[in-house]
């Protein structure tokens, strides 16, 4: 019997739909999967086998499932997201154990679509930092299990780069879809603001955090997208196609001032423009045109922004690192630093640079994941100092609520793990930057599963 464990959402859907295989086989052996690997990558939370195989069930005996672009698909979600019956917890024990009443709008998608939820990925403790360990555990890359996943959605990325399942929900506020999928070879969608429901903390951290896909393929990123945007979709696996030619600008300039970038991340940008330029874009350097205010202009928000999320917990049962991170947003709040108008300051500059650039190529980090341990148990400056040092070049798009992707770019000469590139477009340019994926992934191939061990 053919496995399923491996294979991309796009063909999963497509078999159920035929009936080819059951929803319920296919949940089945992904469970298999990761009780066989996460005791080694660490990427859940909880897992629900028995609610899953009985969603998967009741899919099977559904009369619809031609119409369901999701059919049988296993799905991770992030943990910050509510899942009907079960508790939600951020990646902390101060938050509540009550089960959520009902599913968050994107969770209600996926399972509208067919998808059948598997378990809850982990998280740092509020999101907050870009790795991924908490007092439920650490979450290490499948490609290097001595590195972090990353964070936030550092559980979801190395669920899928591990393929425990082929398709998980993550969230970005500050680069937190885009940092783990580097750290994990996968690919990762930051939707701009407002074409995917978001609805996380209390204001998502002044409007930054978008919900969005991580996957290892450009058309299962189609796919989810389309499903989470309650956009078109058909049954065909192909991405979205542009052969007409796009001004494409590469920068390797490094948004944070007295940040080193590795040289193999800057080589993998210009690669890419190589590829891209093959493909019969207009390719050229331009430097993205970043002020020296953009970096404490996001920086107060995502301070601010985990204040007000913190606000209503008991600070007793947070990590010393995140009653640092929101008494230092309690002080931003009363400075005033954060103000609307650097928003539409950085928004004036981007549609300068944009009136001549149709997509940004940039490195996705600056430097290759942290090790895998316990930074929650460190010191506040220590993991942020960590986290801006690696990973740099997030950031700017969340202010601006513009889309970015993250996806591979060949391999690391040195250390052997999965290099990423950052693409960057206007606001309503998703689809534009899943047709670069899906070409880029055509003409540069990638490796969709971490070589943890043989997939079944």
């Amino acid at each position: 019997m053919a496995s399923w464990v491996g294979r991309s959402a796009v063909e999963i859907a497509a078999a159920v739909r035929a009936g080819e295989v059951t929803a319920r086989e296919v949940v089945a052996e992904h469970l298999t999967r990761i009780a066989d690997v996460d005791g080694r990558v660490g990427a859940f939370r909880t897992v629900w086998p028995a609610r899953a195989l009985a969603e998967a069930e009741a899919l099977d005996r559904r009369s619809d499932l031609a119409d369901l672009p999701l059919a049988g698909v296993p799905v991770a979600v992030k943990d910050n997201l509510a899942v009907s019956g079960e508790a939600t917890r951020h990646g902390s024990a101060a938050t509540p154990s009550d089960a959520a009443r009902e599913d968050h709008e994107v969770v209600r998608r996926l399972r509208a679509a067919g998808a059948v939820p598997v378990g809850l990925t982990q998280v740092p403790e509020l999101c907050v930092f870009g790795t991924t360990d908490s007092v439920y555990g650490v979450t290490r890359s499948p490609w290097d299990l001595s590195r972090s996943a990353g964070g936030s959605s550092g559980g979801s990325a190395a669920a899928v780069a591990a393929a425990m399942v082929p398709i998980a929900v993550g969230n970005d506020g500050m680069g937190s879809i885009r940092i783990p999928s580097a750290n994990c070879g996968v690919l990762g969608l930051k939707p701009g603001r407002g074409s995917v429901p978001a609805g996380l903390g209390v204001d998502g951290w002044f409007g930054m955090a978008e919900n969005g896909p991580i996957t290892t393929s450009a058309a299962d990123a189609v796919l989810m997208y389309r499903v989470l945007a309650q956009s078109a979709w058909t049954d065909s696996a192909a991405a979205p196609d542009r052969t007409d030619g796009l001004r494409i600008a590469l920068s390797a300039r490094c948004p944070s001032v007295g940040i080193r970038v590795d040289p193999a991340h800057v080589a993998a940008v210009r690669g890419t423009g190589r590829l891209l330029a093959d493909a019969g874009h207009i390719v050229s350097r331009a430097e993205a045109p970043y002020p020296l205010w953009l970096g404490p202009a996001a920086v107060g928000r995502w301070l601010e922004g985990t204040a007000a999320d913190a606000a209503a917990l008991d600070a007793r049962l947070l990590n010393a690192r995140t009653r640092r991170h929101a008494a230092v947003g309690r002080l931003v709040a009363r400075t005033g630093l954060v103000r609307a108008t650097q928003r539409s300051r950085w928004e004036e500059l981007l549609e300068s640079f944009f009136s001549r650039h149709d997509v940004l190529v940039t490195p996705t980090l600056a430097q290759r994941a942290p090790s895998a341990e316990r930074w929650h148990t460190r010191g506040w400056a220590v993991n942020v100092a960590s986290n801006i040092r690696y990973a740099p070049f997030s950031f700017p798009w969340n202010l601006a609520g513009w889309p970015a992707l993250a996806l591979p770019a060949g391999e690391h000469p040195t250390h052997r793990v999965p290099l990423s590139v950052q693409l960057v477009a206007p606001p309503g340019g998703e689809e534009r930057l899943l047709a670069l994926a899906a070409l880029l992934e055509k003409r540069r191939p990638w490796t969709r599963t971490a070589p943890l061990d043989p997939v079944r």
